[in-house]
């Protein structure tokens, strides 16, 4: 079974369009409320709700997250940049799991994986202040050889694979080298004991080729299921999405 992790940022990025400044205890007039949202998706078989608190807070903001946490039965994870500002909130909130994401102010939405190798010894201090309250961590890569490695090293139990390079080469002749890419990354990581996962343009239609990637846990997807759910609503939205997941044909 492979696993749906829902992200709801771009609910919030519709609401934000008309509100900017959210009053506590206003939510129910507040419109789209994310964390409605998110109870109406879990109860059509989303396995988890993530969001992304970036800093300029361009959609989810900090009390979505804070709802989100007091939600009964909800498995909250928080992407989340890495910085101390981010490392004491997550501290604070102790979501079930926290999934580490470059962040760039310029980009519309998180380009790329992040750079572990590089950024090893930041990586290491808050996968190491994570795991000091119980919180899991998965780490946000390209699925590269030196990538997947360090994420080893660090002592990550997850990586999320990203398949932002994939899905945009899908209706091009460069689809196929990218998912044998994917694949490697995929092999590697569990090989090195990591539970896999995987992110980013993500649709109801390439889907069925992620699905096929080995040692699959979970899938994270945002964009095109609130964008279906503009049409069909949340729920169909989500049950379909999490039946093509794990289709048998």
């Amino acid at each position: 079974m492979i696993l749906l992790g829902l992200n709801i940022d771009h609910c919030a990025t519709i609401r934000q369009a008309r509100y900017r400044q959210v009053v506590s205890g206003a939510e129910p007039a507040v419109e789209p409320d994310p964390v409605a949202l998110a109870r109406l998706a879990e109860s059509a078989g989303a396995d988890g709700i993530t969001v992304h608190l970036r800093e300029d807070r361009r959609h989810i903001i900090d009390r979505d997250v804070r709802r989100l946490r007091e939600a009964e039965g909800t498995r909250l994870n928080l992407e989340m940049a890495c910085t101390e500002e981010m490392t004491a909130f997550a501290q604070e909130i102790r979501p079930n799991s926290v999934c580490l994401v470059p962040e760039n102010r310029e980009e519309v939405t998180t380009e790329g994986g992040l750079d572990v190798v590089g950024q090893r010894e930041r990586v290491a201090r808050i996968v190491d202040a994570m795991g000091e309250i119980g919180v899991k961590v998965s780490l946000f890569i390209d699925p590269d050889e030196p990538q997947v490695a360090m994420a080893a090293e660090l002592g990550a139990p997850w990586v999320e694979l990203h398949t932002g390079s994939w899905a945009n080469a899908y209706y091009t002749d460069h689809r196929a080298k990218e998912f044998v890419r994917l694949v490697r990354g995929a092999e590697q990581a569990h090989a090195a004991g990591l539970v896999v996962n995987a992110g980013h343009g993500i649709n109801y239609e390439n889907v069925f080729e992620i699905r096929t990637l080995p040692h699959l846990h979970e899938c994270n997807i945002g964009h095109s299921i609130i964008s279906r759910a503009v049409f069909h609503g949340i729920e169909e939205a989500v049950s379909e999405m999490r039946r093509l997941l794990n289709a048998s044909g």
